[in-house]
């Protein structure tokens, strides 16, 4: 069946990472997606899409950086994010599959980063943080603008990092979560539901996959 789970350790320069694969049974893609810097794998949006991609095609490896595994509470400076997906990426690359880069939030710029030095055929940026709360002047366009790949942005309506408005023009797609905030969670007076919100990220996510080719 589709969605079968495993779960891997890997040893990185930054650390032990691990690696949970929910798998296609036909897979012609991995979207490899990691966490931010506030939170793990249980994150709604990840959730979500390891439940839904496998049944079109997809596995989805969800990775857990050094620091996470460790059990700190505190995500090290992005260069050693880096550090730690550069060391788990053959593993991710290892079914010999197209690999599509992911993360959410601290995750989405580490994939930004990477996407192009290490061959993703595309980048999926959750809640990437276009700058710090009420502070728009520090702006980390450069990192999405700079991926070099196929880009897709799905931002919340009410993200304190960077509302959807807020995103220059470029090359990348990006779709809007209506009233979700940084982790796409929507107030309870918002006319969509939680799991209404997750479908606008999954099917939208779907769609963009299938037309990578």
């Amino acid at each position: 069946m589709d969605g079968i789970e495993t779960v891997e350790t890997v040893e990185t320069d930054a650390g032990t990472a691990r690696v949970t694969w929910h798998r296609a049974k036909k897979p012609r893609l991995v979207l490899a997606v990691s966490h931010g810097a506030g939170g793990g794998i249980e994150a709604r949006d990840l959730q979500a899409l390891a439940a839904v991609l496998p049944g079109h095609g997809v596995s989805v490896a969800l990775v857990e950086q050094p620091w996470r595994v460790a059990g700190k509470k505190v995500a090290p400076a992005p260069k050693t994010l880096d550090v730690g997906w550069r060391g788990l990426w053959p593993t991710v690359a290892k079914p010999g599959l197209p690999v599509v880069a992911g993360g959410r939030s601290a995750g989405a710029r580490v994939a930004c980063r990477t996407a192009t030095e290490l061959g993703a055929t595309a980048v999926l940026a959750l809640s990437f943080p276009l700058h710090p709360p009420g502070k728009p002047e520090k702006s980390r366009a450069d990192e999405l603008l700079g991926a070099g790949v196929p880009t897709l942005v799905v931002q919340g309506g009410n993200d304190p990092f960077g509302k959807p408005a807020e995103f220059p023009k470029g090359s990348h797609d990006l779709i809007e979560v209506p009233y979700g905030d940084h982790g796409f969670a929507v107030p309870k007076r918002a006319p969509i539901d939680q799991d209404a919100a997750l479908e606008i990220i999954t099917d939208g996510v779907v769609r963009w996959i299938a037309s990578l080719g």
